[in-house]
């Protein structure tokens, strides 16, 4: 082997760099999009447990109907949380919005006495609120109608489907792509060494006697540029935490972990999958050949 053939030290480490800061980069990326997709789903049931429906009483109801039906509302897996809300507090809100007492206008209080709702995520759409209020209607007298605003719900989920679609999308091109650049660097540090790989065969080394190192060398990589994309990511989240009300509410540890742990996986599997099948080429290839790569 000639010294145009060998791989000087300085050569070796500076692609063993490059390939790590290369990859960290694409798996930096795969990250971002993979913690946007978990943040909007977070974010969808973040909005939608914002919302809540009214449940109007009868003017007649007393309060231990209204204890009892909270009660009975608390219970239920549709409900976040219930407020009561009497007719004067309702009175004095709607005051404060109008600068003007409605009551002293029409000589009575015209608002009743509610329940306001808040709904978990996952019931928070227009099927479901139908089919809750024919029950509630169905439990109490007490009960005289039930108000949500049905366009906001539609439009929030048809906006939410978007965005998760978009999402997915994205996700899928940006790991095709990220294969296709790992690959790509994995490929020139094998081909670096595709006459010692031919010199191993000659010698009688098998395949994956062969194939071991490389793949082990390039795990590590692997690891090694996930912990940095890992780092550069966690700074990113933190720096948006602090800068960005309520962000925090957004995710939690479990979605932090699904994050870290995939850029693990995937920088593992995409360089192992990768350094397989560059060695794999060099493997198979005749002397000849190996020239005119």
């Amino acid at each position: 082997m000639n010294k145009k053939q060998q791989l000087s030290p300085t050569t070796f480490i500076n692609s063993k760099i490059t390939a790590t800061v290369s990859i960290a980069l694409v798996l930096f990326l795969l990250g971002l999009i993979i913690f946007l997709s978990l943040f909007a789903n977070n974010l969808s049931n973040y909005i939608k447990e914002t919302l809540s429906f009214d449940i109007v009483l009868q003017d007649n109801t007393s309060k231990a109907q209204i204890q009892r039906l909270e009660k009975m509302l608390n219970e239920t897996p549709y409900a976040k949380s219930t407020t009561f809300v009497s007719k004067e507090e309702a009175l004095k809100e709607l005051e404060a919005d109008l600068g003007q007492n409605p009551e002293e206008v029409l000589g009575f209080n015209p608002l009743p006495d509610m329940i306001v709702v808040h709904l978990n995520a996952h019931y928070a759409n227009i099927d479901s609120l139908a089919v809750i209020e024919k029950q509630l209607q169905r439990y109490s007298n007490d009960i005289k109608e039930t108000e949500y605003r049905k366009e906001t719900l539609q439009v929030i989920g048809e906006n939410i489907a978007k965005i998760g679609f978009i999402l997915l999308v994205i996700a899928l091109i940006l790991l095709f792509i990220s294969f296709a650049l790992i690959n790509n660097t994995i490929r020139l540090m094998v081909y670096a060494k595709r006459f010692l790989i031919h010199t191993m065969q000659l010698v009688g080394a098998k395949k994956g006697f062969i194939q071991k190192p490389f793949i082990l060398s390039n795990v590590l990589v692997g690891i090694i540029a996930a912990v940095i994309a890992g780092g550069l990511l966690y700074w990113l989240i933190h720096y948006m935490a602090t800068n960005i009300p309520n962000m925090e509410a957004m995710y939690n540890t479990r979605s932090l972990l699904i994050v870290f742990g995939s850029i693990l996986i995937l920088g593992v599997l995409i360089s192992t999958i990768a350094t397989y099948f560059a060695v794999n080429k060099y493997v198979s290839a005749d002397i000849e050949d190996l020239y005119k790569m």
